[in-house]
């Protein structure tokens, strides 16, 4: 665990001179990231113990989205869950009042509550290791859009406390279930299934028409998702542990069908990365380093941008064949 901050409000001052710091790389920014996100989880840990007690039952404290993917921007929100060992009620709330002093505290360093509200402080998110197995399957059942989304945001989670393989046992029990299940895989493709194209086949930018960000793209929803969803497809279909985009590559790789495809799609996807840093160093809010602007890229920058917007698109199809083949 990390060296401890006197106070919440002290880390609060320090966050954004550590972020600006650190954002050289995606590695460097996101190491940043989580010693931060580790800093504020033990100064409520002692906090809390102290008035509270020490837990009733070993637990794991995972991280999500863009942080268990180690893909944070510049500005991120919070997304996390808890996984403890042993039922009870008093179990259960001494983690649920834990899991909200910790959102709390999250929201004053600088991260935003989540607005899906994928936080340990909702019931949703902190459980049993027995009652998450429930979920899970109750998840990987239910044919609806919601029990899809969440399947994907617990499939993209990382520990960041604990020592114990919580999380890793609970996504090879959905690599169990799927392969037992072959539809799931598809109902996982038909939920991501829209992307939201950025360029069109005469290589005109799809830029918002109204509102605060009119005449920009949406970089997430264009640029970077189409490559996120689909490399979870394959680690889904594939079994791969890892929760990160690249990771999830450099692990496909290792099978012969993807060895040589995935090469040029790792190189797109790491300047994508770098792209969300070099860009946005002067972004002010979570809503601006969504959105790029594209008058203010060079020529070159806009050449570049068009070739990953569309083997963005081409990596989705290839992927949507794959499975479709079930190959």
């Amino acid at each position: 665990m990390c060296s401890k901050i006197i106070s919440i409000n002290q880390l609060k001052k320090e966050k954004e001179a550590q972020i600006i710091k650190c954002a050289n790389t995606n590695l460097e920014l996101n190491t940043c990231h989580d010693k931060i996100i580790r800093q504020v989880f033990q100064i409520i840990f002692d906090e809390f113990t102290k008035t509270h007690g020490q837990p009733p039952s070993e637990f794991v404290w995972f991280v999500t989205g863009s942080a268990g993917r180690l893909e944070q921007g510049l500005f991120s929100d919070q997304d996390h869950g808890i996984i403890y060992k042993e039922m009870g009620e008093s179990v259960h709330d001494y983690f649920i009042r834990f899991g909200k002093e910790l959102s709390d505290a999250l929201n004053e360093v600088g991260y935003p509550y989540c607005e899906g509200n994928v936080m340990s402080s909702n019931p949703i998110w902190c459980k049993s290791m027995a009652e998450w197995q429930n979920q899970l399957l109750k998840w990987m059942k239910t044919e609806s859009w919601e029990s899809i989304r969440y399947l994907q945001i617990f499939y993209d989670c990382r520990r960041l406390y604990g020592d114990a393989p919580f999380v890793e046992q609970l996504r090879a029990y959905i690599h169990e279930y799927r392969s037992l299940h072959p539809k799931l895989l598809e109902r996982f493709m038909n939920n991501v299934m829209r992307i939201k194209k950025g360029v069109g086949i005469f290589g005109q930018f799809f830029v918002e028409r109204t509102g605060p960000h009119k005449g920009s793209i949406h970089l997430k929803n264009t640029l970077y998702l189409p490559y996120v969803n689909s490399i979870r497809l394959l680690a889904i279909k594939e079994g791969i542990q890892s929760s990160c985009t690249i990771g999830r590559m450099e692990e496909l790789r290792k099978i012969e069908q993807y060895e040589s495809f995935l090469i040029p799609y790792e190189q797109y996807f790491t300047k994508i990365l770098q792209y969300r840093i070099t860009l946005f160093k002067n972004a002010k809010t979570y809503s601006d380093v969504h959105f790029l602007n594209i008058k203010t890229l060079s020529k070159e920058d806009r050449q570049e941008i068009k070739l990953l917007l569309r083997s963005g698109i081409k990596l989705y199809q290839k992927v949507q064949r794959i499975i479709e083949k079930g190959c």
